[in-house]
């Protein structure tokens, strides 16, 4: 069933479109990479200012309330861009055990947020006034570094499994056609 649908998604014009185009998709990927680079950075910043290794001259609540607005449009340009690739090549990664891996760990991500929100990432202000960093906070910061670091990983070994060639449906162009397209 997930496969039939992986299919389908990457067969629409839309899709089938976007994974041709000389120029459209390699522009999605650079800007995936890009907003994954800013995106990490502000997560890394605000994950150490938690665990009390950086920034500790600012509180808490202006480090993880400044840091917060900026944090959710880079992860919805980093989504984004990611399904947008995801839709043009469903079917490869429907078979790439990384990128399997990186669905898990995000969905681990998500209960992450969801199981700490309360009580660390909407709590700072309790945090700033403990005499020092609570274990939760500092467990919180430690597995979302981990998680992010290893959603990170998974990403980048996607593109070093190849897809098995015999299995695949979508219409892509082969190497002979690209290089006679050059040389018009």
């Amino acid at each position: 069933m997930i496969l039939s649908f992986a299919q389908w998604m990457q067969a629409t014009a839309f899709f089938s479109a976007l994974r041709q185009s000389w120029f459209v998709y390699p522009a999605i990927m650079a800007t995936h990479l890009l907003a994954i680079a800013l995106f990490g950075g502000m997560v890394l910043l605000t994950n150490l200012r938690l665990l009390g290794l950086a920034m500790t001259d600012r509180s808490v609540s202006d480090v993880v309330g400044q840091w917060r607005v900026p944090k959710r449009i880079g992860l919805i340009i980093v989504a984004t861009c990611g399904i947008l690739m995801l839709g043009s090549k469903a079917e490869e990664y429907y078979y790439n055990i990384f990128f399997r891996t990186k669905i898990t760990l995000l969905a681990l991500m998500f209960l992450h947020g969801w199981y700490f929100r309360r009580s660390v990432y909407y709590n700072t202000e309790e945090i700033d006034k403990a005499p020092e960093i609570p274990i939760r906070v500092k467990v919180a910061a430690s597995l979302s570094l981990v998680l992010w670091a290893s959603i990170a990983c998974a990403g980048r070994g996607i593109g070093y499994i190849d897809p098995p060639l015999n299995k695949l449906h979508a219409q892509t162009f082969p190497a002979a056609t690209v290089l006679e397209r050059t040389k018009r």
